[in-house]
């Protein structure tokens, strides 16, 4: 909260395939572990545990594929952004692109705020 990423809340992470158009995402894994497919129906399976932080540029579909019992999960969002929960076709493409586009950068990492990697990562001009 104090790098500007609000609304959080605390759970895992759906077992379903999902996205934001209005808004960038960040997971911190606070306990246990999962196998996450990020990138949408084609994206990459990674392993995530506790300790790591994965931050989702709005549209990046999303899915929790397993996970261990004990899995907790804090999210966040960056000021600024409205959410919204898309599945793949509940929402026509290019009204979606075209939101996906319209989202500002996020101003602050939101580990370690105005010099973290986030930023440097995305330029200035925000996620490619």
């Amino acid at each position: 909260a104090v790098n500007g990423w609000t609304h959080s809340w605390r759970n895992g992470i759906y077992d379903f395939l999902h996205f934001h158009t209005g808004t960038h995402e960040v997971l911190g894994i606070a306990r246990g572990h999962a196998v996450a497919q990020l990138g949408g129906a084609r994206g990459r399976t990674i392993d995530v545990k506790a300790g790591d932080v994965i931050v989702l540029p709005a549209g990046t579909g999303h899915r929790r594929s397993s996970a261990s019992a004990d899995l907790l999960v804090v999210g966040a969002y960056p000021a600024g952004g409205y959410f919204d929960q898309r599945r793949p076709g509940e929402i026509v493409h290019d009204e979606a692109v075209r939101k996906i586009a319209g989202v500002a950068p996020a101003p602050k990492d939101p580990v370690y705020g105005e010099r973290g990697p986030l930023l440097a990562a995305w330029g200035a001009g925000g996620p490619a």
